[in-house]
């Protein structure tokens, strides 16, 4: 089942962010939290975070400077996690940080994972959605995908 929605859950004093109830069976194995390569935090499914971090580096030389460069940045940023019996995951500071998270999260499904976004980055991000998504989509018109 792929992560859909949006939903606005705050962190609390012990800086757990509450699962939306609905999309908590997907994440009962537990979870991969990690900082996105946008100004946000992603929650994947524990058993899919090895296939994401796969596929952004799938076309480099593994033994070649970007791919080592990248697989650096995927993990030390990432942490195992368990979501609890209240349907809560914490979040771990160095996270927090990246993505300014405090209060309030905007979490927005992603298709193959969940995006906990500070709700200022994410209205920014909404309005740039909204600027270049129809250029996006027109391309794809143009493109081999769309021939098929």
């Amino acid at each position: 089942m792929a992560f859909r929605g949006l939903h606005e859950h705050s962190l609390d004093a012990k800086d757990r962010l509450t699962i939306p109830s609905k999309l908590r069976a997907q994440l009962a194995e537990g979870v991969v939290i990690a900082a996105s390569l946008d100004p946000c935090v992603e929650i994947h499914p524990a058993s899919a975070f090895a296939t994401y971090a796969g596929q952004l580096k799938a076309k480099l030389n593994p033994l070649g400077k970007d791919a080592r460069m990248l697989r650096r940045r995927i993990n030390y940023r990432a942490q195992d996690e368990q979501v609890d019996s209240a349907g809560r995951v914490k979040i771990p500071k160095l996270l927090l940080e990246h993505g300014a998270l405090e209060g309030t999260c905007v979490i927005v499904g992603a298709d193959t994972h969940l995006e906990v976004w500070n709700p200022e980055r994410w209205a920014d991000q909404v309005a740039v959605m909204d600027a270049e998504t129809g250029a996006i989509a027109e391309g794809l018109g143009e493109s081999d995908w769309a021939a098929g």
